[in-house]
């Protein structure tokens, strides 16, 4: 379908491109306007190196030529404009530096001031007092009258004869290229010279006409072309839509593709029966009724490794979820056929208490669980490693100490990934080697996922929800309270302890900073050590740069109760699990985001007594931040927080995203187009479950597209 709009006659005018490279793969330097002073600007500024890399940069808005202002309709509201009058006076004034042009427009309704700065004799020569203009420029306000500085000027009889597009594209621009004359509408010029260049050869169709036909997308050469210069409002709607589409539906079908061989394709080890392990410990020894979330995901489980195909599957939960448990009882659906496993944890912390919680609940059964992390003594590291590659041990915890070549298993059967991205994704693929067969993945995360980043970034993964709460658990309460209100909060916190409970005080930096006033750790001490002194109270701190073994210490004297209060970083966030302490407070609450204030509150509420979280504040807060703490004082729903969070920081910075560039889209954004992305997602569905291998005559095309576009290795297929 040919291009509507300005270049709608060009490509009929065309000689077709003989089959070689791609026009789009020239050197930007070669495109007519740029050279290589300029190409190189921007490839630094904009990574623009071939015309294609141009074609992709999309425009930031298009301003409307055919709207025509009065002069007295003018309002500091406007941005561009476009005005007609006549061309009352022009004079040159000041000196030097200060040297400018004046000129007054009119057109009935009042005056309008022109102004330029240089290219004063160009200018003068090209315009004359008492003719009529279409002046064209940034509208701006100088003692309350209107003015455009360097504006565009047209003699109305030519207006029409130019051929300039009714939508005009503004691009993205730096400072650097603005200085070198290549400001947003310079960029326009430039994709003015391309576009004519471009046949339809260049840019083949990709997507199905049955999908094409569905959505009633207009092809993809006409997207491009009604992308940078529409014929209209509508089209460039359609084209963006068309081209958002695309961008989903690719991403999407790539991991239904490599979902679909993983399950056709892998080997992976066969879990045929639940075993006596596992239905003595359901039995005799669980130590409360599961949710039935908890019972779903391991119905899911127990699917997954009785087939015969490797298990990847993401499980997801809220704070308090449970997860462990289904972890827990997942490896001993391992060891009852036969088979080892390992759970590896990000930090020593959170790996021992693993360990300590999953050896407590093991111990009636007599399983063997061990312990290895960078902290482990060399006695027994030497110990332990033999009796791993013998298969003496069925069930070892540990940190990335775990994926270090001199740990081998003898049948490793599954691999538990817990807060999975704080691992780089080589470091998850070498748990997937350890085993002849590869061992089935059960990766974990405590943040909540929004569905369209799950869908997003973990579509090629089978992936489970868990969004019950053990029963008794309480829903902590949360209130936001001023600085003003300190005595306040501690006096609360005080008695909650004399009632024999145990306090968190959360800080954000742990020393001194000249740039942020806030409340460092030390400070936050010795604040605290003067609202509850010694011998009545007693206080552990913990922050990321002590050794492991101070941590450790003060972490277990804290659990333990011989301390009333836990001081510390956010290092707590994941990983402590102590049932009795009631009261959380968040210092300088408005420095964290929402996902991280979630976890925190995560750390209470664990036992049957009501808990509360205190965001503590300076007065002087953000939009942003207010919102922040309405939304954690509003609800627990840790999903509701996720989807939040991202609305309001976007997908680049929520924690938790995988390292596959899978959200890195140009134009789509998976806030904004949920509901593109679902169709997207529903529809590469049906195609891959009715021809997995793009064979068919339809999706040929497609099947092309994706093997040109190849990249580098598949981590995707690891987790």
């Amino acid at each position: 379908m040919p291009c509507k709009g300005r270049f709608a006659n060009f490509t009929a005018k065309r000689t077709p491109i003989a089959a070689t490279a791609s026009i789009l793969a020239s050197p930007i330097e070669y495109l007519k306007g740029v050279g290589p002073l300029r190409a190189d600007l921007l490839k630094k500024e904009l990574n623009l190196f071939t015309f294609g890399d141009l074609l992709e940069h999309v425009p930031l808005r298009h301003l409307d030529r055919t709207k025509v202002l009065r002069i007295g309709e003018l309002s500091p509201t406007h941005d561009y404009v476009q005005v007609r009058g006549r061309l009352l006076s022009m004079e040159v004034v000041g000196h030097q530096r200060s040297k400018r042009l004046m000129a007054v427009l009119q057109d009935g309704t009042g005056t309008l001031e022109l102004t330029w700065f240089q290219g004063i004799s160009w200018v003068q020569k090209r315009l004359e007092t008492g003719a009529d203009y279409l002046v064209f420029g940034k509208l701006g306000f100088f003692m309350g009258k209107p003015q455009l500085v360097h504006p565009e000027l047209e003699p109305v009889e030519s207006e029409k004869a130019d051929g300039r597009p009714t939508l005009e594209p503004i691009y993205p621009s730096t400072e650097k290229l603005k200085a070198k004359g290549l400001n947003g509408r310079a960029l326009g010029r430039l994709m003015a010279a391309l576009l004519p260049q471009v046949h339809p050869a260049d840019l083949p169709e990709n997507l199905p006409d049955t999908v094409l036909h569905e959505l009633q997308l207009p092809g993809r050469y006409e997207a491009y072309c009604n992308l940078h210069f529409p014929a209209s409002p509508q089209h460039y709607e359609e084209a963006l839509r068309r081209l958002k589409f695309e961008e989903l539906f690719i991403a999407q079908l790539r991991m239904a593709l490599v979902r679909s061989r993983r399950h056709r394709f892998s080997r992976g080890v066969v879990f045929d029966k639940v075993g006596d392990l596992f239905n003595d410990f359901y039995k005799n020894h669980l130590p409360f009724e599961l949710t039935g979330a908890q019972k779903r995901v391991l119905r899911e489980i127990r699917t997954d490794t009785a087939r015969g195909h490797q298990m990847n599957r993401l499980l997801q939960g809220d704070v308090g979820s449970g997860k462990t448990m289904v972890a827990l009882l997942a490896m001993l659906l391992a060891a009852g056929n036969g088979y080892q496993s390992c759970l590896m944890a990000p930090t020593e912390i959170l790996a021992q208490q693993h360990f300590a919680s999953i050896s407590r609940l093991l111990q009636p059964l007599g399983v063997d669980v061990r312990l290895l992390t960078g902290s482990t003594r060399k006695a027994q590291r030497n110990e332990l490693l033999p009796a791993l590659q013998e298969g003496r041990v069925p069930i070892v915890i540990g940190t990335h100490a775990l994926i270090e070549e001199t740990v081998q298993f003898h049948k490793l059967g599954l691999a538990v990934i817990d807060e999975q991205h704080r691992f780089g994704v080589a470091q998850r693929a070498e748990l997937k080697l350890k085993g002849e067969v590869p061992p089935h993945i059960l990766v974990m995360t405590a943040t909540p996922i929004p569905r369209t980043m799950a869908m997003t970034a973990y579509g090629d993964l089978d992936y489970s929800v868990m969004d019950e709460l053990p029963p008794g658990r309480k829903p902590v309460t949360t209130v936001h309270r001023y600085e003003s209100s300190r005595p306040s909060v501690m006096d609360f916190v005080r008695k909650q302890i004399e009632e024999g409970r145990q306090a968190y005080f959360i800080y954000p930096l742990i020393e001194e900073s000249a740039k942020v006033d806030y409340e460092n750790l030390e400070k936050g001490y010795e604040e605290v050590k003067a609202f509850f002194p010694e011998p009545k109270f007693y206080i552990s701190m913990v922050h990321g740069r002590q050794t492991a073994e101070v941590k450790d210490t003060n972490m277990q004297r804290f659990k333990t109760h011989d301390t009333q209060i836990m001081v510390a970083t956010t290092v707590i966030e994941v990983g402590v699990d102590v049932p009795n302490a009631s009261v959380m407070v968040i210092e300088s609450a408005e420095r964290f985001g929402l996902s991280q204030l979630h976890q925190l509150r995560g750390r209470v509420g664990r036992g049957s007594a009501q808990s509360f979280c205190i965001l503590l504040t300076g007065r002087n807060l953000s939009r942003e931040s207010r919102e922040r703490l309405q939304i954690m004082c509003a609800t627990n729903d840790g999903f509701l927080i996720a989807e939040k969070d991202l609305e309001l920081r976007g997908p680049g910075d929520i924690e938790g995203t995988r390292q596959s560039g899978a959200l890195n889209f140009k134009l789509a954004s998976i806030v904004t187009d949920k509901p593109l992305l679902e169709t997207a997602a529903a529809i590469c569905q049906r195609l891959v479950e009715a021809d997995p291998d793009l064979n068919s005559a339809a999706n040929l095309r497609l099947k092309q597209y994706l093997q040109s576009r190849k990249g580098k290795t598949e981590w995707s297929r690891v987790a």
